[in-house]
């Protein structure tokens, strides 16, 4: 990997992003999201939603010693992630799997991750928390973004357009849960649109 072809990637992925209408982190939560993970400096991550490979690249960029792991279920989307990561040069250090996350056997994964990042349908963020956060190790920390939804989930539901109610419902509970549960220690950060923070406790 040189830092010419990882910044020239980058910029492809951006721009492939902008034709063809895929949602990738805004540049504010990206920066904010990799200095949380440069402070961590986790030696294992667990990306749920690849998308086009780019926030896994720009994780892969900013932790160039962490291994990282990443799946996709759409067949575009995954081919393009592949493509970009091989033009990064950065095959050794990313693992990308095609499948529904929600399906995923897990036995394919490591044990433990010292971070995961969910990044997938906004509406089963509860839901891959539930099947992946037994994969966090102690200690290790738990990323979600899009928490506001744009502003929409911190708006009541009756504000909420009637087709994204069940999602923004859905954002607002796991949001809820997390900041009460007993294991993590939570915080709800304002960078980007919003990113929920969970620490796993050390429970004796």
């Amino acid at each position: 990997m040189t830092n010419e072809h990882v910044a020239a990637t980058l910029q492809s992925i951006k721009t492939y992003a902008e034709q063809h209408h895929v949602p990738i982190m805004e540049d504010q939560g990206i920066e904010f999201l990799l200095q949380l993970l440069r402070d961590q400096k986790p030696a294992t991550l667990l990306e749920i939603g690849s998308a086009i490979g780019f926030s896994a690249i720009k994780a892969a960029e900013a932790l160039p010693d962490c291994q990282i792991d990443t799946i996709e279920r759409d067949d575009e989307r995954y081919d393009k992630a592949v493509e970009f990561i091989g033009k990064a040069g950065l095959q050794q250090q990313i693992r990308i799997f095609h499948a529904d996350a929600l399906e995923f056997n897990v036995d394919e994964l490591n044990h433990s991750y010292d971070a995961i990042f969910i990044d997938a349908a906004k509406g089963q963020y509860d839901r891959f928390f539930e099947k992946y956060g037994p994969l966090l190790a102690v200690g290790g920390i738990l990323y979600c973004d899009n928490m506001k939804m744009h502003g929409m989930a911190e708006q009541d539901l009756t504000e909420v357009p009637r087709r994204k109610r069940t999602m923004i419902r859905n954002i607002k509970q796991f949001k809820e849960k997390m900041m009460g549960h007993p294991d993590f220690d939570t915080e709800l950060l304002e960078a980007g649109d919003g990113i929920m923070v969970c620490k796993k406790k050390n429970i004796v």
